[in-house]
């Protein structure tokens, strides 16, 4: 497969969406729980979102905290962000005052934009001593709000006159995503304007092959790295139609947006099929539109994959990212799924699996695995120590253990930081454990 151009050097990601869709503005865009956008409306309302930032004294490259639920104003906030050259932080909606009050120091936010079923949290978080936050901008909220709160529609209508995008370069800072990791404080992963474009171009065209056609509903929120590329970079560089959901993905509340609204496309994680499959409320194949579905965030056991293919007709293509990459760099592709694997390297991003001298191991051994890739981030914010651990020049060190078979298919072997090395060879914590008791038994 022929890899697409890079973008140009002055590229700004949400110009780039506003005008790939400039012939169907008429077309459904979002389809939340309440609302919905065409592709016109949302171009409108991302050129007034960057405008009202703008009049809020936001300049380019400083930080705006985006704390909201799914909804067509967590993307409008997203990309109105990036058009106006301001760096949002996208973060988990399920965290704790104490983490939001970490995030907003470490970022320096000057502005949070909210849902108003968040602003508690978010209050009690600036309560605690941060200084930063000049503005709070409140999504959905009823009623009136004290200064220097402000509605979020009430933003978009501040906006006057023209609104042009900031001449961002394609390699220049454009929005952060939280990295938890394994141990310690979450760190900032500092993305760019052109990797948007690239996990579009390399996932969502080239391996999952959507169009304009597609309908396309995601169970990972927007502020996963997963669910960002699945809700908002991939189906709205192709004029696809988005589904959003505010509420957790409960098998109910997933099966009444396959129902209702019959996307084509299901985007998942191996946990949330695992409890679809086990519902007495699962639909049938003539319930849904399904043509294909994708599964990330931990390995799919073959069961699931299988069972779900059977029920729907469709298979899932498991596959493995990172926020680091910003989105899925392994994958099995349609046609060549081989459940219980996690497939093979995305067309555009090369794979090393290695030992702890870096150097490479042998087929079917199991070894730190590397990436090399257009999509990685820069760096983490203030994390020099841990920036140059896991950025090692063109590669990333992903922090999985990894084997790959004669085929060129990789399987998942653990985290880096839970394997132990035994007698030459790399075992899990449960399986010390499991030959211990054994061994105890025997004794």
């Amino acid at each position: 497969m022929a890899l697409p151009s890079a973008p140009p050097a002055q590229f700004n990601f949400a110009q780039f969406l506003i005008a790939a869709n400039n012939s169907r503005k008429d077309k459904t865009a979002l389809i939340d729980d309440v609302s919905s956008l065409t592709y016109g409306e949302m171009g409108d309302q991302i050129r007034a979102c960057a405008a009202g930032l703008r009049k809020l004294g936001l300049k380019r490259e400083e930080r705006v905290l985006l704390l909201m639920q799914d909804s067509t104003d967590w993307i409008v906030s997203f990309l109105g962000a990036l058009y106006a050259g301001v760096v949002p932080v996208a973060v988990n909606t399920l965290l704790t005052p104490d983490d939001y009050a970490f995030m907003i120091n470490n970022s320096r936010a000057q502005a949070a934009l909210v849902s108003s079923a968040l602003l508690g949290n978010l209050n009690a978080a600036i309560a605690q001593g941060t200084k930063s936050i000049k503005h709070v901008v409140v999504s959905r909220h009823e009623g009136e709000l004290p200064a220097p709160n402000m509605h979020f529609k009430d933003l978009l209508a501040s906006a006057s006159g023209p609104s042009l995008p900031a001449e961002t370069h394609a390699d220049e800072p454009a929005f952060w995503l939280f990295s938890s990791g394994s141990t310690g404080n979450p760190k900032g992963t500092v993305h760019t304007q052109g990797n948007l474009y690239w996990t579009a171009q390399l996932y969502g065209k080239g391996l999952l092959a959507l169009t304009s056609n597609d309908v396309v509903f995601s169970a990972a929120k927007l502020f996963f790295a997963y669910g960002l590329g699945n809700a908002l970079t991939f189906p709205l560089s192709v004029g696809a139609s988005v589904v959003l959901m505010a509420e957790r993905p409960t098998p109910q509340a997933t099966f009444k947006r396959l129902i209702d609204h019959k996307p084509t496309v299901f985007y998942g994680a191996p946990t949330g099929y695992g409890g679809m499959l086990a519902s007495p409320d699962l639909p049938t194949k003539d319930q849904v539109a399904l043509r294909l579905c994708s599964s990330a965030g931990e390995a799919l056991p073959a069961d699931i994959g299988e069972r779900w293919t059977q029920r729907f007709g469709c298979e899932i293509i498991d596959g493995i990212g990172s926020t680091e990459m910003l989105h899925i760099f392994l994958s099995n592709r349609s046609g060549a799924v081989r459940y219980g694997t996690s497939g093979t390297p995305v067309p555009g991003y090369e794979m090393a699996i290695r030992d702890e001298l870096g150097q490479p191991v042998a087929v079917g051994d199991i070894g730190d695995l590397y990436i090399k890739g257009p999509s990685a981030a820069l760096l983490y914010w203030n994390s020099r120590d841990k920036s140059t651990a896991t950025f090692q020049g063109e590669w990333v060190k992903s922090g999985d253990k990894y084997t790959v078979d004669a085929d060129g298919y990789y399987s998942y072997a653990g985290r880096s930081d839970d394997m132990l090395k035994v007698s030459g060879q790399y075992v899990s914590p449960i399986e010390v454990e499991s030959a211990l008791m054994a061994h105890e038994q025997v004794l």
